[in-house]
């Protein structure tokens, strides 16, 4: 399995009665391997994996194993702010054959110490027999893995990549001086991509990707190979969209633009909300403006 470029960070549809629209699913699945996503991440944040329960979250990561039917990597998003509930989580998916790595962020809530980070990944890293990419999103779960702490994360055999979503660029530069070259560092912010290629990452875990999945995996592809100026030129025409989904929390504007796509139901689970009609009405005029979208 080589992980590099363009993985979407994949929403999980509903529909009205709050269940998982399983059609919804599999059709955005399949479009995104067709597009060439060049690997798939259920169940993160961008999922609402927080609102599953666990037979709805290991359903997710069935049936996207079963539509990718081995076509592109699948990353499985595995966290929990109780170490012994997050051991046996990624135990879980580390069982399934179709799951090639698993994702897990910094326990959310508790603000553990960068000791108590290390004691808990290393925990998960040596309970399964898979390779563990970090996740570092401070924004959401209050605890940053610091550069220093990620170069000690590194040396256990398993942890072989961070998802960098500190949104900090001098931090993710000092990441670099900490790891071992064969470490991979993507991106966990699309509009930070091809800053973080230019350091020495490998790709994105990115949301917009679910909206623009072959444009995204093409700007992706572009600056891994060198090619600045097309590279540049994808980053410069979907910017816009690449803020814009953030305007409110994720996943709420990517999940009404996919609906007025006509890709899923815009329906969230409390305590997400559709969005305010002033949001709304921007976020559809960016993608209207990218292209995503008729003119009316």
């Amino acid at each position: 399995m080589k992980l590099q470029g363009c993985g979407t960070a994949l929403v999980t549809p509903f529909k009205k009665d709050q269940s998982i629209d399983e059609n919804a699913l599999r059709s955005l699945v399949q479009w995104q391997v067709e597009s060439g996503t060049h690997f798939l991440v259920p169940c993160g944040s961008t999922g609402e994996a927080a609102t599953l329960s666990k037979a709805e979250w290991l359903r997710v990561i069935d049936i996207t194993i079963e539509v990718v039917a081995g076509r592109v990597p699948i990353v499985a998003g595995a966290t929990s702010n109780a170490t012994a509930d997050a051991v046996e989580k990624a135990r879980e998916v580390a069982q399934r054959k179709g799951v090639d790595a698993i994702l897990s962020a910094s326990p959310y809530y508790n603000k553990p110490t960068q000791e108590g980070q290390y004691q808990h990944f290393k925990a998960i890293a040596e309970a399964v027999d898979k390779p563990l990419v970090l996740y570092n999103v401070p924004g959401r779960t209050a605890a940053n893995i610091e550069p220093a702490t990620l170069g000690r994360l590194a040396k256990v055999p398993n942890i072989i990549a961070v998802k960098e979503a500190s949104g900090n660029i001098s931090q993710i530069a000092e990441v670099f001086n900490h790891v071992p070259d064969d470490f991979l560092v993507f991106s966990g912010d699309d509009a930070l991509t091809l800053p973080v290629i230019s350091l020495g990452g490998v790709g994105i875990i990115s949301v917009a990707s679910n909206e623009i999945p072959k444009e995204l995996s093409e700007m992706t592809a572009a600056a891994l190979k060198g090619d600045w100026e097309q590279a540049r030129k994808i980053h410069r025409k979907y910017l816009a969209l690449m803020q814009g989904n953030f305007i409110e929390s994720n996943p709420m504007p990517v999940k009404a633009v996919l609906a007025m796509m006509g890709r899923i139901e815009e329906v969230y689970r409390l305590p997400m909300l559709p969005m305010k009609p002033d949001t709304r009405a921007r976020i559809q005029q960016i993608a209207t403006e990218a292209g995503l979208l008729k003119k009316s």
